[in-house]
Parts: structure tokens; sequence; C-alpha cells
């Protein structure tokens, strides 16, 4: 297979690099990631400012790329541009640093990325490590479990007809697998009001993550409970409970 990798962490994340490196051992894998940290970007793209370009090394069986874009831009350059005579089969999106369980999905780049994929007609996984700042080895060992999903749907790739995979490891002794839905995440936010030197005046926003009761069936629980999760996301927002609504008020 021909697989895409892209991450929001930057070209020089080891989730990117050491996934790269596993998925390789079996398969062709091109990589387009950003030059920098683009963390919570969401689905942003560029459009005001040229993308910058460059070739970079991850080792002699990868062809890798840097951009100065976004994870969305990364995967629409990639297959568009930088790889356009290739035939995609699959875009992964991680190893990232960090968890993006329940509504994070709405700011992650790493989903985003991958719905990109999704936009693109392309098999998308979005994979996200329930840690921060791990070593390369646990990196290299949560890469073994992408190596296990990719396995088991890579004949199977129609099912990502319509959805995503968003894939969470957690970081204790892994059970299992569980297929799951979203949880709920919401944030106690701090907005720390500050003023530079020059008495210019800043926000520096930060959160904590409430304990919120969640369903035994969502991703968070999973997680908590030591199994991978794998959840399906969808990306049509239509509420279709409320057209019928709508027409009837003549909105």
């Amino acid at each position: 297979m021909n697989i895409l990798i892209t991450n929001d962490d930057g070209i020089t994340a080891d989730g990117i690099i050491e996934l790269a490196k596993e998925i390789a051992k079996t398969e062709n894998v091109y990589v387009v990631a950003p030059e920098t940290q683009r963390s919570a970007t969401g689905h942003a793209i560029t459009m005001h400012s040229p993308i910058m370009v460059n070739e970079e090394f991850i080792q002699e069986n990868i062809k890798a790329y840097s951009i100065s874009g976004t994870p969305a831009d990364c995967v629409k350059i990639g297959i568009e541009a930088l790889f356009k005579d290739v035939e995609i089969d699959l875009v992964l999106s991680g190893i990232n640093n960090g968890p993006n369980l329940g509504t994070d999905v709405v700011y992650s780049g790493t989903v985003s990325a991958a719905i990109e994929g999704l936009i693109q007609n392309k098999p998308s996984i979005a994979i996200s490590y329930n840690e921060f700042n791990i070593s390369k080895e646990t990196y290299k060992e949560a890469s073994k479990h992408v190596v296990k999903i990719i396995d088991n749907v890579k004949d199977k790739l129609e099912i990502l007809d319509d959805c995503v995979l968003n894939v969470n490891i957690p970081s204790e002794d892994i059970k299992g697998f569980k297929i799951t839905k979203l949880g709920e995440r919401k944030y106690e936010n701090v907005m720390e009001e500050r003023f530079s030197p020059y008495g210019k005046r800043y926000f520096w926003m930060g959160g904590k993550v409430k304990e919120l009761e969640q369903e035994q069936d969502s991703d968070i629980v999973a997680v908590e409970k030591g199994y991978i999760s794998v959840t399906p996301v969808n990306i049509d927002m239509t509420n279709l409970g409320k057209i019928n609504v709508l027409k009837e008020i003549n909105i």
C-alpha cells in the first residue's frame, strides 16, 4: 500500500518519525508534515500566504517533506501536488503527542488532517497517545498497534468511505481494543491577563479537564480502562431531526 503520513506536532516529532519507520517496514510511506508545531489548529487551511516546502530525511525508503502550512494543508498538498503521481491508499495522522478524545476532536489538527484525507476520498485514520512527552521507545511500541489496525482494515477500506477512525492509545498496560463513541470533554478555562514590557495587554489561555460522568461505551472510558479506543467519526454535521421542524415553522 501507498500510505501518506502527517501530523500536527511537526516533522521532527518522535510520534510521526517512529510511526513512519514502523509502517515503512511493510508499506510504501510518504510523509508531509508541518515544519513547526501546529496543534489545535482544527481544519484551517492556508489561503492568504504561500506554503513553503522543504525536503526532509527520515530514512532511505521514506520520501518526506515539511511545509509551512497546517495539517489539513499537508494532506491537500501531499495528495494533490507533491505525490500527485502516487495513488495514495491510506492517510495516517499521528502519532499525536497527547490524546484527542471526545469533543476535543473539533479542535484537533491531528483529526482534521484525517478528515481532509476523507474529503480527498482517501481512507484515513487519526492516532493519538494518551500522554505527553513520551520516549521514542514508547512511540515505537504504539506504532505496532497501528500496524495491527491497518492489517485488520486494509482489505475492508470501503468501510472508511464515509468516516475516519479516531484512535487513542492508553499510556498504561494495554488490554485490547474497544470500538467506541466520542465522549464529552469540557475544560475549566483559565484566561490569564498579562502585559508586555511595552504595556500591551494580552491573554494566555490554559485549562484543566473537568471530571464528567461518561457513558461506558465512550472513548474516554475505554482509554481510562486501558483499552485502545477506535471511534468512527463522521463529518456530516447536518441535524436531520431538525430539518422537518424548521420546514414546519417556515423559517
